[in-house]
């Protein structure tokens, strides 16, 4: 991953973690599961073209973990470089966000009191 980032004229390098947290919603979370459409790599990969033209930074990557995952495991992590820290945090909120919002990746939560919803899908 940060070799996509391996940029001399980059002074800022952002990296962002998205991890499995024990609570959502008020409701006690037991683990996860992600399932990824087919097009969801594509889409991905067209997400982060966009971000890195909009911001004018030098590098991003993103990678988006799907099946059973552990409260503390690791979910998601993106990262930019650009010449300087702001550009980068700007970046790596939109690669975050428009990840989030447009790559067909859901989520199925299973909760403490043994209910179960779907986040994100269709």
């Amino acid at each position: 991953m940060m070799d996509a980032l391996d940029d001399d004229a980059s002074g800022g390098v952002t990296l962002f973690v998205g991890r499995v947290r024990d609570h959502d919603g008020g409701k006690g979370v037991t683990g996860l599961d992600y399932q990824a459409h087919p097009t969801a790599l594509a889409r991905l990969a067209e997400v982060a073209e966009k971000v890195a033209a909009d911001h004018g930074v030098a590098g991003v990557a993103a990678v988006h973990r799907t099946g059973h995952l552990d409260i503390g495991d690791i979910a998601v992590i993106v990262a930019t470089a650009s010449g300087h820290r702001g550009e980068a945090f700007a970046a790596s909120r939109d690669l975050i966000d428009t990840l989030k919002a447009e790559v067909p990746i859901w989520k199925h939560q299973v909760f403490t009191d043994g209910t179960d919803e779907w986040v994100g899908a269709p």
